[in-house]
């Protein structure tokens, strides 16, 4: 007999935006898009001997719809927002068990302008239009920030045979 499996993965972003006392403004969870360099990152890392990647960056996206073929050079449907203290916000991923991994702590931004945030992405590199744009996720709707929130966001990766 004959039997297939398939490699399914799936990504949960879920991002908290918080007011200055602390208090939740917003909640949001969602699967996002792996796009094809991204695919084509984790086939070459396992099968091809390419260099695997030991940081990964989060950063923020405003309006418009993801594409597979999106990369950080070439996403011509949205843009990122930087509305933020510092850099893209490096992922501290836990080793994987039971087929997931996640962030044991939300990554934190620091709003320090006004915005809208419709999404979020994970990318290769901490700032620029370089690297490995892995996965981006829209929201549900576009979400507005202010000075003074802070954006909590924790995701976490799955991969089953499907």
């Amino acid at each position: 007999m004959e039997t297939t499996a398939n490699l399914g993965l799936t990504n949960i972003w879920n991002v908290t935006c918080l007011d200055k006392d602390g208090n939740v403004k917003w909640n949001e969870e969602k699967k996002n898009l792996i796009t094809t360099v991204g695919l084509n990152h984790i086939l070459d890392t396992q099968f091809h001997a390419s260099t695997q990647v030991t940081t990964w960056s989060i950063g923020l996206k405003g309006a418009g719809t993801p594409a597979a073929g999106d990369t950080m050079a070439s996403h011509g449907t949205w843009s990122e927002i930087t509305d933020y203290s510092g850099d893209r916000k490096e992922w501290t991923e836990g080793a994987a068990s039971g087929g997931s991994m996640t962030n044991a702590s939300s990554v934190d931004f620091s709003v320090t302008g006004t915005a809208t945030i419709a999404g979020a992405f994970l990318n290769t590199a901490s700032t620029g239009t370089a690297g490995t744009l892995y996965g981006v996720v829209d929201f549900s709707s576009a979400r507005s920030v202010i000075s003074g929130d802070t954006l909590q966001v924790t995701v976490t990766v799955t991969a089953a045979s499907a």
